[in-house]
């Protein structure tokens, strides 16, 4: 799967550790899906899993890895990917973007990414195989990228991987869930909870002011294809302006989560958080306890590649350091409905931290109160 921010590559054997610890769990709903990692392996559990995002290129991760099935979806995907791996470069809007205006991508590659996406456009696929190819592609794409793992810049000197080759690999593909067909959304967070239930709904929001959008604009224009207009050294989508996310804004991010908690209509919440959040821990325990007891688990790990890198300005100098270089995630659980499940103990047996959860100050205003004091009508995703 791509590089990403945020990903939970490294927690996913304790998140599918933990859903799979809910009794007579047959559904899960992953709100926020990203690369759908997470989707990928509850599915590969037997798990029936819908998944959401707002971004185009989360929704062609998610129906891949999560909507398309094994049984329906492998050859036809093999023979196509291997017509398109005989393919001549023919350069376009994307090597004229990505690698001569900008320098993410060596300009021999970039043409074969055109003529690749060109010739998946043409063929006029049913949406869940076009999304398999177009996640072949874009992997293939991210395996001869120049950058340190987002796209807000690319490296002032080639990295040993942009000089390989492009090449498409078939992605894997899982056979069919025995509790009923996956899906893959693409929509507002704060609507999709409402009217949809599962079994668990995962929720893993965005933390900070940091747009996945504006990270990873490459290839939200790689899989719409709408060659849009970019600005600045980074080329990114001019609507990295406009399209906003709640969840990157301090003063909307409480308002908007708190929807989705009280909307959440599951016998159990899982919630992924850390403590580079908007919310302090105090605070989102709060608010998660007006639905049900609360279960923390924290796991310490290490901070993303850039930050391992350090900080550098445009021109490519280093001219700074960041102040740590491990984190806090808190994995919290909501019991809606009881599961009698013992999850201190549990956490012990998975060698991670059990959590006590915090206790608000007593003045403290609850988070009802607080939400419905602020502005009317939450910005969504």
């Amino acid at each position: 799967m791509i590089k990403y921010l945020g990903s939970k590559r490294t927690l996913v054997p304790l998140l599918t550790a933990v859903i799979g610890a809910v009794p007579r769990v047959r559904s899960v709903f992953d709100l926020f899906s990203g690369t759908s990692r997470v989707g990928h392996a509850l599915k590969a559990r037997g798990l029936r899993v819908v998944a959401n995002d707002h971004n185009a290129y989360a929704h062609a991760l998610a129906s891949c890895y999560v909507a398309a099935d094994r049984e329906r979806y492998e050859r036809e995907a093999r023979l196509l990917l291997a017509e398109f791996s005989r393919l001549p470069g023919r350069p376009g809007y994307f090597c004229e973007t990505f690698c001569e205006r900008a320098r993410y991508f060596q300009p021999r590659n970039g043409a074969r990414v055109d003529a690749i996406r060109e010739a998946i456009a043409h063929k006029s696929l049913e949406p869940l195989l076009e999304a398999v190819l177009l996640v072949a592609l874009m992997e293939a794409a991210d395996r001869v990228d120049s950058t340190c793992g987002v796209q807000m810049a690319y490296l002032k000197n080639w990295a040993p991987r942009a000089h390989r080759d492009l090449e498409l690999r078939l992605p894997d593909l899982l056979p069919a869930s025995p509790h009923g067909p996956c899906e893959a959304l693409r929509g507002d967070a704060c609507a999709q909870i409402r009217g949809r239930s599962a079994d668990v709904i995962y929720l893993d929001p965005p933390y900070n002011q940091h747009s996945y959008l504006g990270n990873y604009h490459v290839w939200e224009s790689l899989i719409t294809w709408d060659k849009p207009e970019v600005y600045g050294v980074a080329c990114k989508r001019v609507d990295c302006k406009e399209r906003q996310s709640p969840f990157n804004s301090r003063r909307r991010a409480k308002e908007a989560l708190f929807g989705i908690i009280r909307d959440a209509d599951a016998r159990v919440l899982v919630v992924s958080f850390n403590n580079e959040g908007f919310l302090e821990r105090g605070e989102l325990e709060s608010m998660l306890a007006e639905r049900g007891p609360v279960a923390v688990i924290a796991t310490d790990y290490k901070r993303y590649v850039g930050a391992q890198i350090g900080i550098y300005n445009p021109q490519g100098a280093r001219v700074g350091e960041v102040s740590h270089l491990r984190n806090l995630e808190f994995l919290y659980i909501v019991e809606l409905q009881p599961t009698g499940v013992d999850w201190a103990g549990f956490a012990e047996q998975q060698r991670c931290l059990p959590g006590r959860p915090e206790r608000p100050p007593r003045q403290r205003r609850s988070a009802a109160a607080t939400a419905s004091g602020e502005a009317n009508g939450a910005s969504h995703t």
